[in-house]
């Protein structure tokens, strides 16, 4: 979950870097450091903190000369997030200097046997001991650095990408990766690395994927060689054409990337269904899924598997595939999917569902799924990811970048995704009529214009959120199709306001949840127009009852629920079946304002990134 950057070429590379790590800074943002070569001295400056304070220490403490660099932003696994602990990490000589992202698992074994021979470690870190063991192993078989690498990662467990030269070979940096992503930017005699391609967007827009157990020397002169881990063969390599712009990536006036990227909703929902969507003809097109709908057909189940924000949108789509396609749907969390020996059959499909495409525990649920004969489907928003990579076939969202660690619009075009998969599967197995087909197809396309009319009401959300603000608990309720959604609604209050929130089904309040219910608990029931309208209505009363307050999320028009509410938030009439799409908006809303009534990073939760790339 760390932030990687390096350069090679004839600018000078710190503020390439610099400006990369500010871009990378969601991937973790406990501490940060700098490697910079000027053709004599390696020049390392790192701290606890952010790039700001990284770009203060650098100011007073290094030159930033140099045409070679490699630069970090950490989200800590091994050792607390201090200076000693922090990124860019020295090799005993002195020689060489690595950047890492990810957890090497038996590095306690190889500290020992370091240890053993003499070295000696600064840092709690893993990453410590993994250049060590380069650096000793480089000595041991007088190799060149690249095939020092290659021999200490077979050599490791683990997850990593890594970046790292030797000063005594200045014009080279060697990169690796298994199961942490890396991207190596192709420009005119110059060369990029970094976790994604937003760091040098602007410079080049041709890139290389490394694939896992994947190898590459970079070099001035000779270019990238990119060869295998395991047994050194070399590679031919993809470029990939880059369809992100600066403009995409930068803030556009708003205050945070968060807040941005709730307001893009209407545009990113409307660019996902863009062409494939053609409500007036009654289409659905979907290029991954046209070539395997037959897998889709004959399946027995639908197993989805995903963590966080897009296992909530799973739930949402169990619901759609079940309701609309008669099709049996599971929905996993892939950190446990993993572990439990699950039951999978060939006539199961997979579906697997990541913002980045790079969330380790659903890319481990994907190789077993496929090892256990299942046909894997990915929904994921990053081209060229490795889940995009990983899985039979698929549908990429089109979001557009999402930098705020709270994922918003990533949810709704995951959905917007979803919603059509189920549609065009029950219209080609007549689980639905044609009347309601084309209703929802009509519905669906009106989805950017209902997610527009919401975001109108953030003045009055502003207001309900000031209100709110030093709650110390909150509880969320829903029913249907809209329980994922209060499950949603929580975990983004909870994200980055750290106000303790709880989502259920508005049923199960009397199971338990209903003990908590007093005066100082403010309780968020989405009451939209839907079958459980009136059972929802029962469930206020409940409340109110029991002195609690309630924020409601009602259609326009509602008299009902707004009667016995304490402060609503109205969102336009949509189908049932669609309503979560538009009932998020509120929610976002919600919990942005209070994190930035608290004065909290909304942008940059603590102990959060944005992409989990390792366990």
């Amino acid at each position: 979950m760390c932030g990687i950057v390096g350069y090679i070429g004839e600018r000078e590379a710190y503020p390439i870097i610099l400006n990369g790590l500010k871009r990378l800074e969601y991937r973790g943002y406990d501490s940060a450091g700098v490697a910079l070569y000027d053709g004599t001295h390696i020049q390392v400056s790192k701290t606890k903190g952010k790039v700001a304070d990284l770009e203060s220490r650098v100011a007073s403490e290094i030159s930033t000369q140099g045409k070679l660099g490699i630069g970090h932003t950490r989200w800590a696994t091994h050792g607390v997030p201090n200076d000693i602990n922090s990124h860019p990490h020295y090799s005993n000589s002195g020689d060489l200097v690595i950047i890492h992202n990810g957890i090497i698992e038996n590095y306690a074994s190889i500290k020992q046997e370091l240890l053993n021979r003499g070295y000696t470690f600064t840092s709690d870190t893993d990453t410590e001991v993994l250049v060590n063991l380069i650096e000793e192993i480089k000595k041991q078989h007088n190799v060149k650095l690249g095939k020092a690498v290659q021999i200490a990662l077979n050599q490791v467990v683990g997850a990593y990408a890594i970046a790292l030269f030797d000063r005594n070979k200045p014009n080279e940096i060697v990169v690796a990766k298994l199961g942490s992503p890396l991207a190596i930017g192709m420009g005119d005699d110059e060369f990029f690395v970094a976790s994604d391609a937003t760091p040098f967007i602007e410079f080049t827009n041709n890139a290389i994927y490394l694939e896992d157990e994947e190898m590459a020397i970079i070099s001035k002169r000779k270019g990238v060689k990119v060869r295998k881990i395991k047994d050194d063969s070399l590679v031919d390599p993809y470029i990939h054409e880059l369809a992100l712009n600066l403009e995409q990536i930068e803030k556009g006036g708003y205050d945070h990337f968060m807040l941005k990227e709730i307001n893009e909703q209407p545009s990113v929902i409307k660019d996902t269904y863009r062409g494939r969507l053609l409500a007036d003809r009654g289409i659905i097109k979907l290029g991954g899924l046209e070539d395997h709908i037959q897998k889709f057909l004959n399946a027995d189940r639908i197993i989805i598997v995903a963590c966080g924000t897009s296992w909530h949108a799973g739930l949402v789509a169990e619901y759609i595939f079940e309701d609309w396609a008669r099709i049996p749907v599971e929905v996993e969390y892939a950190s446990e999917f993993r572990y439990r020996n699950p039951v999978i059959g060939e006539k199961d499909v997979v579906i697997a569902i990541s913002q980045s495409g790079e969330t380790a525990d659903t890319l481990a649920a994907i190789k077993l799924a496929k090892e256990r004969g299942a046909f894997v489907y990915g929904v994921c928003n990053v081209v060229g990811s490795s889940i995009s990579r990983e899985t039979h076939s698929g549908t990429y969202t089109h979001a557009g970048p999402e930098i705020g660690v709270a994922s918003t619009k990533a949810f709704t075009t995951q959905i917007t995704v979803l919603t059509m998969i189920a549609l065009r599967l029950a219209n080609e197995k007549g689980t639905i009529s044609k009347g309601d087909y084309m209703t929802h197809l009509r519905e669906l396309e009106m989805i950017p214009s209902h997610v527009a009319e919401a975001l109108k009401s953030e003045p009055n959300i502003k207001e309900i959120a000031h209100v709110f603000m030093d709650a110390a608990n909150f509880l969320y309720l829903g029913r249907g199709y809209n329980f994922p959604v209060a499950l949603e609604g929580a975990l983004k209050l909870k994200e980055i306001s750290y106000i303790h929130a709880e989502g259920y089904p508005a049923a199960e309040m009397k199971h338990g949840p209903i003990a908590l219910i007093d005066e100082q608990m403010p309780v968020v029931v989405i009451a939209v127009n839907s079958n459980h309208y009136e059972k929802v209505v029962s469930n206020i009363e409940e409340i109110k009852a029991r002195k609690g307050k309630i924020i409601a999320v009602v259609t326009e028009g509602d008299t009902v629920v707004r009667n016995l509410a304490d402060y609503v938030m109205e969102v336009p009439r949509t189908p049932e079946t669609l309503s979560p799409l538009v009932t998020t908006i509120p929610l976002q809303l919600l919990s942005y304002h209070i994190a930035v009534m608290l004065g909290k990073n909304v942008d940059q939760p603590r102990n959060l990134a944005k992409s989990v790339t390792v366990e």
